[in-house]
């Protein structure tokens, strides 16, 4: 069983794995694609690099440098994680909530 927070969240970020991303994306409506796993992966790099959450800013700048200015917009990271990008892929990397994310 996993703890999550109020927000759905993990509480443990070690308790984090690809089933868990794949159940928290299905409980979110998604079903996770390559193109999904890429990004996952990105955020959870950058979290281990700065130890943060990157909020929407930082993380169409990190999209961009690593795969380019087509996949460098908000436009295509609302198309993968509608509403709130920076907080539903930190969410489903079992990343905690950026911080200037409401």
């Amino acid at each position: 069983m996993l703890e999550l927070d109020e927000e759905g969240y993990l509480k443990n970020l070690n308790d984090w794995n690809e089933s868990v991303a794949d159940q928290i994306a299905t409980d979110e409506g998604l079903s996770l694609t390559p193109e999904h796993w890429e990004l996952i992966h990105l955020i959870r790099e950058f979290y281990a690099t700065y130890q943060l959450s990157p909020a929407m800013r930082p993380l169409i700048k990190a999209v961009k440098l690593k795969y380019g200015a087509d996949k460098g917009k908000s436009i295509y990271l609302m198309k993968l994680f509608p509403g709130s990008p920076a907080k539903l892929l930190a969410k489903i990397a079992g990343l905690p909530k950026p911080d200037n994310c409401l």
